[in-house]
C-alpha cells in the first residue's frame, strides 16, 4: 500500500488507542507514523507499542513510522530556592 500525498498523518498513541485492532484500524484509514508520548507511560508500556508496531509491518506489507516524543527539562520558576533562578542574562526573583 504506497501513498501518493506529500503530507504525513501523525497519531499519538495512548491508553485508548494502543490495542492491535485500533492501530490496524487507524493504519488503514490513512495514519503514516505513530507518536510514542515518553512524558506519560512506563518503558514496558513504549517498548510493548513499539514491538507491536514492528510486528504489524508484515502483515500490513509496509513500514510503519514511529515517532518518539521525548520528556524535555520542566522548568518552574516557583518552584526554585529563594536565591531566584538565574535564567540568561536576567535574574528572577520570586516575589
Amino acid at each position: 500500500m504506497r501513498r501518493t500525498r506529500n503530507a504525513k498523518i501523525v497519531a499519538t498513541l495512548g491508553p485508548a488507542s494502543s490495542a492491535r485492532e485500533a492501530v490496524h484500524s487507524l493504519f488503514l484509514a490513512g495514519v503514516d507514523v505513530f507518536r510514542l508520548t515518553f512524558s506519560h507511560g512506563s518503558a514496558a508500556d513504549h517498548r510493548a507499542r513499539f514491538s507491536m508496531l514492528r510486528e504489524l509491518e508484515p502483515e500490513i506489507g509496509r513500514p510503519i513510522g514511529i515517532l518518539v516524543d521525548l520528556q524535555g527539562p520542566k522548568r518552574q520558576p516557583g518552584a526554585h530556592s529563594r536565591r531566584g533562578l538565574r535564567c540568561g542574562h536576567r535574574d528572577l526573583r520570586r516575589g
